[in-house]
């Protein structure tokens, strides 16, 4: 049987914690400010404090969001009383050292995507947790859009899924102090696109591949554009493509034995368009569906709730182990068992 994913995860838990849980946010950059938005429009939470290298610029954003406490350095936020939970927003190469700091000050993480650089890293961070959440901020696992893909894997309204395809890219020039230029902070696109589309695949197979090969386009000393192919228990494959060097793409299709799910803007809706997808029949007859629901705030909603991570965690890591198969894929010129990389 093909096993079918497990992230049918209420979005409220019965007991909400009667306190708000207190972020501090590492990070001023675009994505820090639109998840501000998405924690001060959560009941359940609230920003207390904002860090940057230099405190002018925390004192800049702090006073654009209305946040009372700008910060300079990171260490600094991660320390302090009022933050119960510790967002990190920053390049990938600090994500590890700062989560175990977050660990070691017993704060709550919710990290943006990639986890880490690699899967001993991202290990290393789960093992770090123990009595605190942690969750990596990848927004589309937590869209109610999400939880109706399942469903329909589930219950059969595919067939039998046999393959999944999925492309992710833009074209935008990048400032040359951009840190997805630069191999040292985890730049390029294997670590930024390939988390969407390495991630997707291992949702939808419910496991981690069996195999994978993989084939990049390396431009400035990083892979501008990605390809891969990857093969799961029963036959299913995979194969996915992203990169800096193509127009706008966040799309997928599940190819069932009846039928194919599409969707056009997985990683996010697209703006002011409805949230939608479609199944296409074999007969050649095609449902439209929409959907309502904010991602970002349905994942903060399930941070800070007492539902169990476990699903999501375990999504995270494997999507870490894939991408270090495929790493090794590139540097090689070889197809990689992902059995061998754990041992």
């Amino acid at each position: 049987m093909y096993d079918q994913p497990n992230f049918l995860v209420p979005r409220q838990a019965e007991n909400q914690m009667q306190r708000k849980m207190r972020f501090g946010i590492l990070g001023t950059g675009r994505i820090t400010r639109r998840l501000i938005a998405d924690l001060q429009s959560t009941d359940q939470t609230e920003v207390t404090s904002i860090a940057s290298r230099e405190r002018s610029r925390a004192k800049w954003c702090a006073d654009q969001h209305g946040i009372p406490n700008p910060v300079e350095g990171y260490h600094e936020l991660i320390k302090r009383d009022d933050v119960d939970a510790v967002y990190i927003a920053l390049p990938p190469s600090l994500h590890h050292p700062l989560s175990l700091a977050t660990a070691e000050h017993n704060k709550h993480l919710l990290c943006e995507k990639p986890l880490a650089l690699s899967h001993h890293q991202a290990l290393e961070i789960q093992n770090a947790f123990h009595n605190k959440r942690w969750l990596d901020a990848t927004g589309w696992l937590h869209h109610p859009r999400t939880d109706q893909f399942s469903k329909w894997v589930a219950d059969g309204s595919l067939g039998e899924v046999s393959h999944l395809s999925a492309a992710l890219s833009f074209h935008q020039p990048f400032q040359s102090q951009d840190h997805r230029l630069s191999r040292e902070l985890g730049g390029g696109c294997l670590l930024d696109l390939g988390w969407y589309v390495f991630g997707f695949s291992r949702f939808f197979a419910g496991k981690k591949p069996k195999a994978i090969y993989a084939d990049s386009l390396i431009q400035k000393g990083v892979p501008q554009r990605l390809n891969a192919m990857m093969w799961f228990d029963n036959d299913v494959t995979a194969t996915v493509s992203c990169g800096y060097d193509a127009a706008t793409r966040k799309w997928f299709e599940v190819a069932g034995s009846v039928a194919s799910l599409i969707c056009d803007d997985f990683t996010r809706p697209w703006h002011d368009r409805p949230t939608r997808c479609w199944i296409h029949a074999a007969s050649g007859q095609v449902q439209s569906y929409s959907f309502e629901g904010n991602q970002e705030r349905n994942m903060i909603k399930t941070f800070v709730s007492e539902n169990a991570l476990t699903d999501f965690q375990s999504q995270a890591i494997d999507t870490a182990l894939i991408i270090d198969a495929a790493s090794k894929s590139i540097e090689t010129g070889e197809k990689i068992k992902l059995g061998v990389l754990e041992e």
